[in-house]
């Protein structure tokens, strides 16, 4: 676990608000230097805690409004089956994300199509075919939340 400061946390959390702020910007809001900032984002960066920046696209608007979460369990739960299914379907152009899981089923897909009937098709004719595949279940999304901030949990109140 990163050791991180409360110089550090602010950063995060102004980055994870818009990852597009400018150096200047993050340090107004943080009230630190625009050079204590950029070298504390970039100290985030080489310890691996700042990973990189996602875009956040509009789903429907690309032509993707169905959402659903799907479980799929394995036929045997072996690290071969596991692996292959996770890089088979994580390829997929429709998958959003895979969560490896535990419990009832294997996996837990996120996947954007354009239809119902798109939804059908990529249970029916892909899921389904693969020989992993023991049982799928497909519940839609009608609405998807999403926290932009995470904070973390071990923070310092000061740095030495």
């Amino acid at each position: 676990m990163a050791d991180l400061d409360e110089l550090d946390t602010a950063i995060l959390a102004e980055l994870q608000s818009d990852a597009r702020k400018t150096n200047r910007d993050v340090a107004a809001a943080v009230g630190a230097s625009p050079t204590t900032t950029l070298d504390r984002t970039r100290a985030l960066r080489e310890r691996g805690v700042i990973r990189g920046s996602l875009l956040d696209v509009d789903l429907e608007l690309i032509g993707r409004p169905v959402q659903a979460l799907i479980t799929v369990s394995v036929v045997k739960p072996s690290r071969h089956n596991i692996e292959a299914f996770r890089d088979w379907v994580r390829a997929l152009p429709d998958t959003l994300s895979v969560f490896v899981t535990s419990g009832n089923e294997d996996f837990l897909v996120h996947v954007a199509l354009p239809d119902n009937n798109s939804l059908y098709a990529f249970v029916v004719d892909k899921l389904t075919e693969r020989p992993e595949v023991a049982d799928v279940r497909a519940s839609i999304v009608y609405e998807h939340l999403r926290n932009s901030r995470i904070a973390p949990t071990n923070v310092r109140a000061d740095r030495p």
